[in-house]
C-alpha cells in the first residue's frame, strides 16, 4: 500500500470521525465558513490513481463501479451519495452507489441526472431547490454534481453526487470529476 494512499484514508478517516463526534456531542457541526477554512483538498489525482489500481484485471462494470462509489464516498467531504446510474432501456436505472437508499429509475431530461444525460453534459447545481424539476431523493440534499459517462460515443451513465450543504461543489471538484470520469471510461471501454 503506497504512502499517498494510506495518508489519503487517514484524511478521511479523522474527518469522518470528527464528524461522528460533533453529531454525538451535541456540539453541532463546525461553522462553515471555518470548515472551509480547514477543508483539504480533494486529491483527484490520487482517486484517479487508485481506481486504475483497483480496476486492474477486472472485466465486470459493477465490480468498477461499486469501488469506484466507495472511492468517491471515502474520497470527498460533506457529501451525503455518491454513485451511478446507468443507461438501460433509454433511462437511467440505478447502479452502485453509497448513501441512503435512491431513486432506482429516471427519465432522460428529469431532474440533474436525465438533465446531464439530455445536455451530455455535467450539471454543477449550487442549490437543487432552484433546479428545474430537481427530483429530490433524499430531502438532506441541498446541491448536486453530475458528470456523464461514455462508451462507444454514448452516454453509458453518470456519477451523481449529493451534499447536504449548499455550494459545496466548485469548479475543481468538475475538473476533477471530469478527469476521473475519463479514466473510468477508458476502464469500462
Amino acid at each position: 500500500m503506497s504512502t499517498n494512499f494510506q495518508a489519503s484514508a487517514l484524511r478521511a478517516i479523522i474527518v469522518r470521525k470528527r464528524t461522528e463526534y460533533e453529531r454525538k456531542s451535541g456540539a453541532g457541526p463546525v461553522p462553515r465558513e471555518r470548515d472551509m477554512e480547514m477543508k483539504m483538498k480533494t486529491d483527484y489525482g490520487l482517486m484517479k490513481m487508485q481506481l486504475e489500481s483497483l480496476s486492474e484485471g477486472v472485466e465486470w462494470d459493477i465490480t468498477i463501479l461499486s469501488n469506484a462509489s466507495a472511492l468517491l464516498w471515502d474520497s470527498l467531504e460533506d457529501i451525503n451519495w455518491a454513485g451511478f446510474y446507468i443507461m438501460r432501456n433509454g433511462r437511467l436505472e440505478l447502479g452502485p452507489f453509497q448513501g441512503k437508499t435512491a431513486c432506482t429509475v429516471i427519465e432522460a431530461g428529469k431532474g440533474v441526472c436525465g438533465t446531464a444525460v439530455l445536455e451530455d453534459r455535467t450539471q454543477l447545481v449550487p442549490d437543487v431547490h432552484f433546479f428545474p424539476g430537481h427530483i429530490a431523493c433524499d430531502s438532506a440534499s441541498n446541491s448536486e454534481i453530475v458528470v456523464p459517462l461514455h462508451r462507444n460515443g454514448e452516454v453509458y451513465g453518470v456519477i451523481d453526487i449529493d451534499s447536504p450543504f449548499k455550494e459545496r461543489f466548485t469548479e475543481d471538484d468538475r475538473q476533477g470529476l471530469e478527469t476521473f470520469a475519463a479514466a473510468l471510461e477508458t476502464i469500462i471501454a
